[in-house]
């Protein structure tokens, strides 16, 4: 057997063990519970980190709703307020202050093409966008290739785009997004890897979720860290990536690097470079990132996707960003505009 091919299989053996449901594992929910409610409770280990990546604090997010869980996707929509969005189809908004009393608490379905309930493989959100000023959502769904863009309250698909030929893979598609600056939008694949050179990525340069011209293909080659999970907008224009790498001990690894946009030209090779990482003692499958600026400092959020296993848990977890490297001058020979 050819070494890559056998690679591909040991990694497929880990993500269907680490991820379930596999036989012994139980899963949460035995019954449909619709009670909107939830609780965060605080982390009792506080692990010292060092570097432009810094612990600050963390919760445990619990819920009795049947569908609260599997995030892979979060937006922090305000001072202490935040739109989580599950793979199942599902989004949770809450209120969390410095203390951890939630409150606000609303657990709903997103709105699906042709109003019926959706299955897993037309309802597989794995990253998400919010626009500050007027509300609206973007959702990338990695089962049917497309990008989604929603209204304030979630309760319409105003418009949806797929994504470009050839097709991702159903299950190695779209899995993170940001907005940049002036508009423009990367979308990044979780291991659509059929080029030596790395995983493709998109950078649409209007909208992605609407008709437009097609976007800038281009590879992201993470060097190790593994396979991308989500994606934020730093303030300075550059762009966060968490990645996740699996393993046995600890399963997942969790890997911070910061890639910039002015490296993006087509099919040119970009790489990152690492930040820090999530301390061992709260190693978790964190799948959702987002960015957001209190008193002038910066901080990072992070959120894990239990995919409904009990062995497994939705952790918020919150880094104060300082002394970032510094951003290089753009080449604006190769940038995309």
């Amino acid at each position: 057997m050819r070494r890559p091919v056998f690679r591909r299989l040991v990694f497929a053996a880990l993500i269907f063990l680490a991820v379930g449901p596999v036989p012994s594992t139980v899963m949460r929910f035995p019954k449909d519970d619709a009670t909107e409610a939830a609780a965060a409770r605080p982390l009792a280990v506080r692990p010292a980190t060092t570097g432009p990546m810094r612990f600050d604090r963390g919760w445990h997010l619990v819920s009795p709703h049947s569908r609260f869980g599997g995030f892979s996707a979060l937006a922090r929509t305000g001072a202490g307020e935040f739109l989580l969005v599950g793979d199942n189809g599902y989004a949770t908004r809450l209120s969390l202050d410095s203390r951890g009393a939630v409150s606000k608490v609303r657990i709903g379905a997103l709105p699906t093409i042709d109003g019926r309930p959706a299955r897993k493989s037309m309802a597989d959100t794995e990253a998400m966008f919010v626009d500050r000023t007027r509300g609206e959502v973007w959702l990338a769904l990695e089962g049917v290739n497309q990008i989604w863009r929603l209204d304030a309250d979630l309760s319409k698909i105003e418009s949806r785009r797929r994504l470009p030929m050839p097709r991702w893979p159903a299950n190695r598609g779209p899995e993170a997004m940001a907005r940049l600056e002036g508009g423009r939008t990367i979308v990044f694949s979780e291991d659509a890897d059929d080029d030596p050179r790395g995983r493709q990525a998109l950078l649409y340069r209007g909208d992605p979720a609407a008709p437009g011209p097609a976007p800038v293909r281009f590879f992201y080659d993470s060097q190790g860290r593994g396979l991308v999970s989500d994606a934020a907008a730093l303030p300075d224009g550059r762009v966060l990536i968490v990645h996740r790498r699996l393993g046995f001990d600890p399963i997942f690894t969790t890997i911070v690097a910061i890639v910039d946009p002015a490296d993006i030209a087509p099919d040119a090779v970009v790489r990152s470079r690492t930040i820090g990482r999530v301390p061992r003692p709260i190693a978790e499958n964190y799948e959702g990132a987002a960015i957001s600026i209190e008193q002038g400092r910066t901080w990072l959020w992070l959120v894990a996707d239990d995919n409904f296993n009990s062995w497994q848990r939705s952790l918020l977890l919150k880094f104060e960003l300082t002394d970032l490297p510094p951003r290089r001058a753009p080449d604006s020979k190769k940038a995309a505009r």
